[in-house]
């Protein structure tokens, strides 16, 4: 068949009709590459918490606006991620590159509440310079962020916006154009299911000029 013969070819899903998990499943295993955000928090009493998400990227330059989709418990609380923000109504979003990979995964375990996930991936938890939540000094890059606004999706879901306020760089990453090398980052995406990819193949398009 002929790439111009498999475009006639369709197959459709009716998104009011299936279920939360079907719809979910379709969407993360289309839209791809997704950045991949380890979000460091700070409770109330000062412990911190870290998790991975990967619904997650860059909404504004003006304000500098980031987003990620914090989903809560199954009873509807909230996890803590999304408690630590709206006590403290700061975050920092660590970019997670091939080298913290497998730390990363190690946060995404479900522990209980007050252990302190960067100890148990043996990453390391620096002071924030604007906020109290703190950024991780193996990352490439971080952003440490304010709670902008918080959208609130039915029960099950919160879209938290947060402004950046603060950025840290690894040494020789952001040259004196502040062009970022995306070789030195080195980031992780999520792609459908347990699969991630890296963006070690790259190339150019120029934007079009009329």
């Amino acid at each position: 068949m002929t790439f111009q013969e498999r475009q006639l070819v369709r197959t459709g899903f009716d998104f009011t009709a299936l279920s939360a998990r079907d719809k979910y499943k379709l969407m993360i295993g289309t839209i791809v590459p997704r950045p991949i955000a380890l979000v460091t928090t700070v409770d109330e009493h000062g412990r911190v918490n870290a998790a991975p998400f990967s619904f997650f990227n860059c909404l504004s330059a003006d304000p500098p606006i980031l987003a990620i989709g914090v989903e809560n418990n199954p009873d509807m609380s909230f996890k803590d991620t999304g408690h630590n923000i709206r006590m403290t109504e700061v975050f920092t979003v660590n970019i997670v590159s091939w080298e913290i990979a497998e730390a990363m995964h190690v946060c995404a375990a479900k522990y209980p509440r007050g252990v302190d996930e960067l100890k148990e991936a043996g990453l390391t938890a620096m002071p924030g310079e604007k906020i109290a939540a703190p950024w991780i000094r193996e990352a490439p890059a971080a952003f440490e962020c304010r709670r902008h606004v918080t959208l609130e999706l039915g029960k099950s879901r919160q879209i938290i916006m947060g402004e950046i306020v603060y950025a840290h760089y690894r040494e020789g990453l952001v040259d004196e154009w502040l062009h970022v090398d995306p070789a030195g980052v080195d980031a992780i995406a999520r792609l459908g299911g347990d699969t991630c990819s890296t963006i070690r193949d790259r190339f150019e398009m120029l934007t079009p000029r009329l």
